[in-house]
């Protein structure tokens, strides 16, 4: 069976143009605001939604892109390897607000292995979080600040944003 497209090319720009937004709208603008996208698909997203921020406000947004890779719970329960990624955020993040950007949300997992790993490079003033695609199925207290899209889905189910 072949896979069900959610969005298209079109309606991710809409929900990135959404999206960019309410980031300025919930913050005041853009001053003091630091993207940060969780390698390895959330990066380009964090990249895609500072354009559409500076478009918007003409102020340029820091962005960076963090490994959470040693953060995760299940390091140590995975048969392979784990594939680590680069962590750039040369932006200084203590007192600042911080959105963390990802393609999915499910869980909350990654988003939790993030948080810790986002801590480890300084303090931020708020952390945000914004997704594409919220799916549900939460284990942990955890809900994205700004969404592109709800897709209900069954467990068994995978979301892939390519």
């Amino acid at each position: 069976m072949a896979p069900a497209r959610l969005m298209d090319a079109a309606e991710v720009r809409r929900a990135l143009t959404r999206i960019a937004h309410e980031i300025l709208e919930r913050n005041k603008g853009a001053q003091d605001l630091v993207l940060v996208g969780i390698a390895a698909r959330g990066d380009d997203l964090a990249r895609r939604l500072a354009a559409e921020i500076e478009r918007i406000e003409g102020t340029r947004v820091p962005v960076g892109v963090l490994d959470i890779t040693f953060y995760r719970d299940d390091i140590g329960l995975r048969a392979e390897a784990p594939e680590v990624h680069e962590t750039r955020v040369e932006a200084d993040i203590t007192g600042k607000v911080v959105v963390l950007v990802d393609d999915v949300l499910y869980t909350g997992r990654t988003v939790r292995a993030a948080m810790d790993a986002l801590v480890d490079l300084g303090r931020p003033r708020a952390i945000q979080l914004a997704v594409l695609v919220d799916r549900g199925h939460r284990e942990l207290p955890i809900r994205a600040d700004f969404v592109g899209k709800n897709v209900p889905t069954r467990r068994d189910e995978q979301v892939r944003v390519a």
